[in-house]
């Protein structure tokens, strides 16, 4: 068999990398499930950031979402893994319009580990959980044999409530849409891959980790009138990602500003001196939210009001003409595509 037809027949790092790559192995996997959602709900097939089962006789539906957390190091600069675990998965309800409720934890644990180290991780999220007021109801835990697994992995369910009448979909962006990023991005990978053991890069950068409640808590009478038709965290593959996404399930293209980009100076220094592209790279406290023009200013001032929405920017809006794009005016006069990225340049990075 040739390297090349070895290759195609096997899974990459970059198949779980949020990119192209990923879209595929997702579809290899979910194709021949028999029954994808409930009660006509949201479900596998949208491949939005939770499934929703609508409650029969009821105004409200259940929203419920998955993740898996693989982040190496376990503690970097802004949070480590347990942290992680919870912010990522709380975010992801808040991202469907939804109020969170609880957790589950499933924490796979190679022999070896450190008691001490394991006592750090699950300290980190019994914290984060008690601040956003969710309960963790149930988990499971194993250990796998030495070599088998590194260190350890927390794969986490969100459940959360709705109303029926909140429509915040991928699919739901309208020409004339305004785009807002809640704050500066790529801060979550560029500071992760800089505290990695071999590069030597000096940075006070760190990591934009945190929960999305404060946003959430002051645009609830926008996101209650559906005046907010999407909304997303920019983690695997970054805005370019997310971006992509949006234009290709909405059926529109999105332009972007580059001037009014929020972004880090240490961020695009590190970047140059990687090769890496900044839009290409995860932020784990951030959102992308596309908003009903005519209240695009007022939510903006709303987000800016908060601690981690200060640095707020609407950064682009929605059009109908070369539907399944992504552009970017430049800085210097021009317009580029952005691509939606093969995957997450930086691998283990939530």
């Amino acid at each position: 068999m040739s390297k090349k037809k070895e290759s195609s027949n096997v899974i990459r790092l970059a198949h779980g990398a949020g990119g192209v790559l990923q879209e595929e192995l997702i579809q290899f996997i979910t194709k021949n499930i028999p029954y994808k959602n409930v009660n006509n709900g949201i479900g596998v097939e949208e491949l939005d950031d939770g499934a929703t089962i609508p409650l029969s006789n009821y105004d409200k539906e259940i929203v419920i979402t998955a993740d898996g957390h693989t982040v190496y190091p376990l503690f970097f600069p802004g949070g480590d893994l347990g942290k992680l675990s919870v912010c990522g998965t709380v975010n992801d309800l808040i991202m469907m319009g939804a109020e969170p409720l609880a957790l589950t934890s499933m924490i796979i644990i190679e022999e070896g580990f450190l008691f001490e180290t394991l006592e750090k991780i699950v300290n980190s999220m019994n914290s984060i959980a008690k601040k956003a007021n969710i309960a963790i109801i149930a988990g499971d835990t194993k250990v796998m044999p030495r070599g088998t697994l590194n260190e350890i992995i927390i794969a986490t369910t969100g459940i959360g409530i709705k109303d029926k009448k909140i429509k915040i979909l991928d699919n739901r962006l309208k020409a004339g849409d305004k785009i807002i990023i809640t704050g500066s991005i790529g801060d979550h990978g560029t500071a992760l891959m800089a505290s990695r053991e071999g590069l030597n890069i000096s940075t006070d950068l760190k990591s934009d980790i945190s929960l999305l409640l404060e946003i959430h808590n002051v645009i609830k009478y926008e996101i209650n009138n559906n005046f907010i038709h999407a909304m997303k965290d920019p983690t695997r593959g970054g805005i370019a990602a997310a971006l992509n996404d949006w234009a290709v399930k909405s059926y529109v293209s999105i332009w972007i500003d580059e001037e009014r980009i929020p972004l880090k100076k240490q961020v695009t220094a590190i970047c140059d001196m990687l090769g890496l592209d900044p839009y290409n790279i995860a932020s784990e406290g951030r959102a992308l939210i596309a908003v009903d023009p005519e209240h695009s200013k007022k939510v903006l001032e709303k987000i800016k009001s908060t601690e981690i929405g200060k640095d707020a920017e609407i950064i682009g809006e929605v059009k109908l003409d070369n539907p399944k794009r992504v552009f970017l005016k430049t800085i210097v006069g021009g317009t580029r595509f952005i691509d939606m990225p093969l995957g997450e340049p930086i691998p283990r990075i939530c």
